[in-house]
Parts: structure tokens; C-alpha cells; sequence
């Protein structure tokens, strides 16, 4: 790591991990520094395909550098010292994971657009307030990192944020409420302010393409956070300001990929969260639920801020803030029209399994990890099922989350449990065998004879769904054969021979 000497780089040091991108493919060395954890790895993985090893610091550097070599040669950066210190800036971003470029730069695919994004709760400071300064600077460096990437030819730019409601979550504003709205706008309207502004410097050394247009409406004359609308009012009068626009576009919010997973945001752009608790995967392969970063941000408040809300909060939170972008953002799909009414659910038999919000249970079958997750209504009935497997294929664990997800709307639509347990306890096929972790199902036939037979015991107290034979549980089993139904309802004729189908020939005409 010579090269990297007198760099940032020279002071952090780094760890060894193996990680791939999906469970399908096979694990790589990473070396990253020793703060980020094996989901970082992971994004590293999935930003550079291949199957050799990665080093953070050489993978960031085949972009900075030539990102500064660059922008000197076209005039956007100054001199050599203006070029080191903005190779700097982009080094320091990338460690704090305040923000980095998309995949285009770390691939270094030349044709292809190219984005920045910024991780909203990177910005968050220690007395609980938002760093303004430091992300107008950090909006700043992207537009001009951007801009020296497309040889500064490009009129439109698409500069980002992710995970706003880990921001709100962190200020301890809940998503749908008009305080968080009015703190989106500020953000979005700082975003735009500082980058054109930016815009406009570059427009003073390369020549204006642009004129400079008054945004309207103003942005929020408050906000909950300190200092945020002075800012944000602040930056779009440095805009207003410039002598004219190097671009005619510069802020766009894009669907989240690898480079929100490297920065550690949860959600993209101004989506909400989706819960306090995220799935991840264990040293030992294990697929468990742990606290989002948001949540050990707020601590005891974590269910109330980040509980799920509807989409026509994410809908009123765009339009607070679209008036700042340069394109509409990504929004949620449409609601379906409201289903019929369903029929009452029947009473479930006791006993009752008294677990608030549902149940979650780890065994292996045949050797392979499995986890059964239920979600429960206030009445503690199953609503939702789902079941994660930890070695299978992406083919196979596709289907089985199509299934469940087929069972979970029959559940919600009404159907009864022990239909479905009827019609998959004791289903055939593999993986199957021995089953530990349960001590009261020691052999299942399959995953799903497993789960509905688990599901049966948990919530419809049944205890006559006996273990099946251990023969049953082979690969090639396909049971007991008074158990198997004919094949045909008659027997087939005998077959003639050929000789004798040739002497039934007879010459005619």
C-alpha cells in the first residue's frame, strides 16, 4: 500500500473478512477498516463482481485518483493542491460513510450514468442535531466529483440522499407528522441550494450554460432542528446569487443499490421504514432478527418512530419535498381497490401460545438451517407466515417464499389454519430427515411437513400428527405402498410381439 502514503488511508486500519453478495455466490477476501462490519463487506462484494480479493482502500483509490488527475487537466480543480485536497474530501466522505459514488465510478464503466449519493444519518451530530455545513460541503463535492467524471459535458447531474426516515428516526420526529415533512423540505431544498451553487462556481471557471431560476415555494421558515431553515434559506441564496448554472439539472433521488448498502442507510431516498428490526444472517449461517441502526439510534422510542405507516405518508412526505428536486422521486406502488369483506375468522382452539406479535422457531431438517416466523393478530391468530432457508438455492427458496406468501393471504383472507396444515403436513420432498432443534417433531417428510406440523401444535393444540417412519424421510421414498393409489384404473392389453403384429398385415387392393 506504498501508493496510499501520506493519504488518509495511511492511518486506518483494516480487517479480513469473507463475503459475497448473495448467498448463491461464493465468498471473497475483503479488507476494510476495522468500524465496518460484514454487510459493508457484503456491499463491497456486490459493487465489484469477481472472484478475487478486495482491499477498500485500492478499490476507492481507482477512482479518487483519477478523479483528481482529472478535473485538474479540465480546469475544474485549480492546481495539484486544490486536486489533493479534493481527493482528500473524497477519501474523508467515504470513511465517515456520509456519502460515495455509484457503482458506474467504482467499476469505472465510462459510458454509463453516473450518481452520488449522501446517507442522511451520517450527518447527525453528537447533541442530536443535523451538521448543515458539513453536508452543504459534502453536496458541494459530489456535484463537482460528478461533473469531472462526465468531462464536464454533462448539462444534467444526479446527486442524492437516502435514508431520511433515519434521519427523522435520529432527531425523534415520527415520519408521518408535519414537523418531519417540514424537516424533508429543508433538506431537499439545502440539497438543491448547495448544489447549484456549486453549479454556479463551476459555471464561473468553464462558462455558464444555464440562467439562474428562483425556486418557489420558499422553503420552511422552521423546523425542529436548530440552525436547519437558516441553512437551507442560506443555500439557495448562494444560488440565486451566481451569474448562471453550469447545469440544468442536478438533484435526483434514484432507488437504492450496493452504495446504500456501503454507507449503511436502510432506506432509500425519503421511503419510511419498514420497522424497528431487520433479518441478517449470523456467523453460523443462522437467519436472525437484530435492531435496525435507526433503532439503537433512538433507543426506547424505536417502536413508535419507525413502525410502518401507510403509503399516503410517503406520498404527502414527496410532495413536501419534490418542489426541491429536478425529478420526481420514487414512489410507492399504487394501493389496490379495498378486497370485499372478509368472513369472521373461527375461534382458535386452545391452548392459546401466549407470544405477543408471533413466534420465530430454528431447527434444521436434513442437515439444513430453517426458520419459521409467524406474525399474529391482536387475537394472537397466525396472519402471516413466512420461512427462510439458509442453504438452499435462489430458485428454491423463490418458491417457497411464493408459497408462503399464498398462505399468508389465505390466513388474512380468513382461510382456516387447519386447511392449510391438511394439505401440506406430510408433503414429500427434500430437503428431509432428522429434525433438530424441536424435541417434539423428531422426523418430517419435507420443510413444509416440518412447519405445518409445528404450526398445528403451536396454534391448533394438535398432538396427533405422529412423526412419519424414518424410511418415508429417504430421498427416494414415495411412502408405504398401501398408502400409493394405482397408476391406471385397468391393465394395459399385452403387448403383441413384432413377428406376430406382422403376420396381422395383409396386402389389399
Amino acid at each position: 500500500m506504498s501508493g496510499l502514503r501520506g493519504t488518509l488511508w495511511e492511518g486506518v486500519s483494516l480487517w479480513r473478512v469473507r463475503a459475497a453478495p448473495d448467498p448463491d455466490s461464493p465468498p471473497r477476501p475483503i479488507a476494510l477498516p476495522v468500524a465496518w462490519t460484514e454487510e459493508e463487506a457484503a456491499a463491497l462484494a456486490a459493487l465489484v463482481p469477481g472472484a478475487g480479493p478486495v482491499l477498500l482502500p485500492r478499490l476507492a483509490e481507482a477512482w479518487i485518483a483519477p478523479l483528481a488527475e482529472r478535473g485538474r487537466k479540465l480546469g475544474i480543480l485549480a492546481d495539484a493542491a486544490e486536486a489533493g485536497a479534493f481527493a482528500e474530501a473524497l477519501r474523508a466522505l467515504l470513511l465517515a460513510r456520509r456519502g460515495a459514488p455509484g457503482a458506474t465510478l467504482w467499476r469505472q464503466e465510462a459510458k454509463a450514468p453516473a450518481r452520488f449519493v449522501l446517507n442522511l444519518p451520517a450527518f447527525l451530530d453528537a447533541e442530536g442535531g443535523f451538521d448543515a455545513p458539513g453536508y452543504a460541503a459534502a453536496v458541494a463535492l459530489g456535484i463537482r466529483a460528478l461533473d469531472i467524471w462526465s468531462g464536464a459535458k454533462a448539462p444534467r447531474l444526479a446527486l442524492g440522499f437516502a435514508d431520511l426516515a433515519g434521519l427523522l428516526a435520529g432527531l425523534g420526529l415520527a415520519y408521518d407528522s408535519a414537523e418531519a415533512r417540514a424537516v424533508g423540505a429543508a433538506i431537499a431544498a439545502l440539497t438543491r441550494g448547495a448544489a447549484e451553487a456549486e453549479s454556479g462556481r463551476l459555471a464561473d471557471r468553464l462558462g455558464a450554460r444555464e440562467p439562474v431560476c428562483l425556486l418557489a415555494p420558499a422553503p420552511p421558515g422552521e423546523t425542529p432542528v436548530p440552525g436547519l431553515a437558516a441553512a437551507a434559506r442560506a443555500a439557495l441564496d448562494a444560488a440565486a446569487g451566481s451569474f448562471g448554472l453550469r447545469h440544468l439539472g442536478l438533484v435526483v433521488l434514484t432507488p437504492p443499490d450496493a452504495v446504500e448498502r456501503l454507507l449503511g442507510a436502510e432506506s432509500g431516498g425519503l421511503a419510511p421504514a419498514s420497522g424497528p428490526t431487520r433479518l441478517t444472517s449470523d456467523g453460523q449461517g443462522w437467519v436472525t432478527e437484530v435492531p435496525t441502526r435507526a433503532a439503537l439510534r433512538c433507543g426506547r422510542a424505536a417502536e413508535r418512530l419507525l413502525a410502518p405507516v401507510p403509503d399516503s405518508a410517503w406520498l404527502a412526505m414527496a410532495q413536501a419535498v419534490a418542489p426541491y428536486l429536478h425529478a420526481t422521486p420514487p414512489l410507492p406502488l399504487a394501493e389496490s381497490a379495498p378486497s370485499r369483506p372478509a368472513a369472521p375468522l373461527p375461534a382458535r382452539p386452545e391452548p392459546i401460545s401466549g407470544r405477543p406479535g408471533g413466534g420465530v422457531w430454528r431447527v434444521t431438517v436434513g442437515g439444513h438451517r430453517v426458520v419459521l416466523r409467524t406474525t399474529e393478530d391482536a387475537a394472537g391468530r397466525p396472519m402471516e407466515v413466512s420461512i427462510a432457508l439458509t442453504k438452499e438455492g435462489a430458485a428454491y427458496r423463490s418458491l417457497m417464499d411464493a408459497m408462503m406468501q399464498a398462505v399468508s393471504i389465505g390466513l388474512a383472507a380468513g382461510v382456516d389454519l387447519a386447511s392449510f396444515v391438511d394439505a401440506y403436513a406430510y408433503t414429500r420432498f427434500g430437503p428431509a430427515g432428522a429434525v433438530e432443534g424441536d424435541p417434539a417433531i423428531r422426523q418430517a417428510t419435507s420443510v413444509l411437513d416440518w412447519a405445518f406440523r409445528k404450526l398445528a401444535r403451536e396454534y391448533l393444540g394438535r398432538t396427533d400428527l405422529a412423526d412419519p417412519l424414518e424410511e418415508d424421510c429417504a430421498p427416494d421414498s414415495i411412502g408405504r405402498p398401501a398408502d400409493q393409489a394405482p397408476l391406471l384404473p385397468l391393465d394395459l392389453p399385452e403387448a403383441p410381439a413384432p413377428r406376430a403384429r406382422r403376420k396381422q398385415l395383409r396386402l389389399v387392393g
